[in-house]
């Protein structure tokens, strides 16, 4: 009874006086910043995708999907990387699944990576797992790595140091 009547007088008497403005306000903004929060996590954004007329000169970035049909002369890094029949990709390739239509001169680096019957490859692919399906052209070696995305340049500098040094890193 004692925190209901304390609760109940001041209450209605501060909010009707003073922050009658200011608390409209308020309660507003509140809600649209939590429902920005809730709903940007479940969104996944759609794959970027270079179509075949496009001719990219530089590095990519990003921890979404990417889908390329055209020319990209640099390093790409993303979470799904698609390259289609009638791309071309000059540079180091790094991401969790690589699925290869097309053709990549130079390094790939993947958990999952997958030549397709039509794809071309010309450089090393240093993988966890590997599909390359026939009529795939390859040449280059190919080395397993439980983590391919990261020890992968760490290896690189060490390669004649044992094992144990880069397990500690």
């Amino acid at each position: 009874m004692f925190s209901k009547s304390k609760i109940n007088e001041p209450g209605p008497s501060a909010d009707s006086t003073k922050p009658a403005a200011p608390a409209s306000p308020a309660p507003a903004a509140a809600p649209k910043a939590s429902e920005f929060k809730a709903s940007a996590p479940k969104a996944k954004p759609p794959a970027s995708i270079l179509s075949a007329d496009l001719h990219i000169t530089g590095n990519m970035k990003t921890t979404g999907d990417i889908n390329v049909e055209g020319t990209v002369e640099g390093d790409i890094r993303a979470h799904l990387l698609t390259i289609g029949e009638t791309a071309t990709i000059k540079g180091e390739v790094i991401a969790d699944d690589v699925v290869v239509n097309g053709r990549i001169v130079g390094r790939v680096r993947g958990l999952k990576v997958r030549l397709t019957s039509t794809a071309r490859v010309e450089g090393d692919i240093i993988h966890k797992t590997i599909a390359i399906e026939s009529g795939a052209h390859f040449e280059g070696s190919v080395q397993r790595q439980d983590d391919p995305l990261n020890s992968g340049s760490k290896a690189a500098r060490p390669a004649g140091q044992p094992a144990p040094v880069a397990k500690s890193e």
